[in-house]
């Protein structure tokens, strides 16, 4: 029998925390050997969370962190905790030669001085950013597999950018002037959310938030920046679904030439040939969450719109899975050479 690689996760609260669990408890490959949470320390995870009971991971006992302890016993840990603590997490990890995909927002932004000014705090670890590699891997699989220190995306900018990313790359729109208007699960706020997002807010309901101050939108700037070549500004405008899980963005970008329909589509299938997890719909289709829901799919739809000289780019993925942990899976099964789908071939959730 081969040698399982041993993970920790720090964070085992929380929504990410648990949809770790739920994928670890089939990984084929990885055995989850440490747990920490600092106010459920003591029980055991299948305590915790009974959906995990029956599983192996169930018996693992939730410990406080102790970074010497997740050292000697874990070749990766994930990071499942708030910014400023994971950078802090990270630090210590990686002073001690442990991989880290960190799922929190503490090393996405290549800037310091961007990141204190849209995070509110000092960036402890400044010396990490450059170690950093961004943890989509679509565009940086091969960087990745060398990494000791992943950040993991935002739900929100893996949505946009799988959806812009051809388009930019290979000039069939402009980079002035995109708009991308998202839509997310109250899952997205996170297990601790205010009364914005317990069931009396969301139910029956759906809004906007956050205009023109989303945290996602220097991470989503600087990866389309990458991405053409150039500076870009974007229009992003989030809102609250009354679903628990999924994300739906709609992105309007003008044509930099006539497009026709289903060539986009074959030029999008081409520049995804190798990405299993992203589904290019044929023209006429559109993309649903409840498609995606529980996967690492994106499934993308395109609409030519020659009245408003507008190529109109529809993606879904769910925001926990593809948005969060099974990203986060996926990037450790590079970092740690396994099989990168590994414990990943969901089938989507349904109904």
């Amino acid at each position: 029998m081969a040698i399982k690689a041993k993970v920790g996760l720090v964070g085992a609260t929380g929504y990410t925390g648990l949809e770790l669990l739920r994928i670890l408890a089939g990984h084929p490959d990885m055995e989850l050997v440490r747990a920490t949470s600092r106010s459920e320390a003591g029980k055991r995870l299948g305590e915790l969370h009974p959906l995990v009971e029956g599983f192996a991971l169930a018996d693992v006992a939730i410990c406080e962190p102790d970074y010497d302890d997740l050292a000697s016993a874990c070749d990766l840990v994930f990071l499942a905790v708030p910014h400023k603590t994971a950078m802090e997490a990270a630090g210590l990890l990686r002073a001690r030669d442990v991989k880290v995909v960190d799922l929190s927002a503490d090393f996405r932004l290549r800037d310091k001085a961007v990141y204190e000014a849209w995070y509110g705090c000092e960036h402890v670890q400044p010396g990490l950013l450059s170690e950093a590699v961004y943890g989509l891997v679509e565009l940086y699989r091969e960087q990745v597999r060398g990494a000791g220190l992943v950040a993991n995306p935002g739900c929100y900018p893996t949505s946009i950018l799988l959806g812009c990313a051809p388009a930019l790359r290979l000039g069939l729109i402009s980079p002035e002037g995109l708009v991308a208007d998202s839509k997310s699960g109250a899952t997205g706020a996170g297990a601790n959310a205010g009364p914005g997002n317990i069931f009396c807010g969301v139910y029956d309901n759906f809004r906007a938030y956050n205009l023109g101050k989303h945290r996602h939108t220097p991470e989503i700037e600087q990866e389309l920046s990458i991405l053409a070549g150039r500076d870009v500004v974007v229009s992003f405008s989030p809102h609250l679904l009354p679903i628990n899980r999924g994300i739906l963005s709609t992105i309007y970008a003008t044509m930099a030439k006539p497009l026709d329909a289903d060539n986009v589509v074959e030029a999008y299938r081409d520049f995804y040939r190798n990405d299993p997890w992203v589904r290019v719909l044929p023209a006429g289709s559109l993309p649903e969450v409840r498609n995606v829901r529980g996967t690492m799919f994106c499934d993308i739809g395109l609409v030519v719109d020659p009245r408003t000289n507008r190529l109109i780019i529809v993606s879904a993925i769910d925001n926990l899975c593809r948005g969060a942990s099974g990203q986060a899976v996926a990037n450790a099964n590079l970092m740690l050479g396994l099989d990168e789908a590994a414990g990943l071939r969901l089938p989507p959730l349904a109904p």
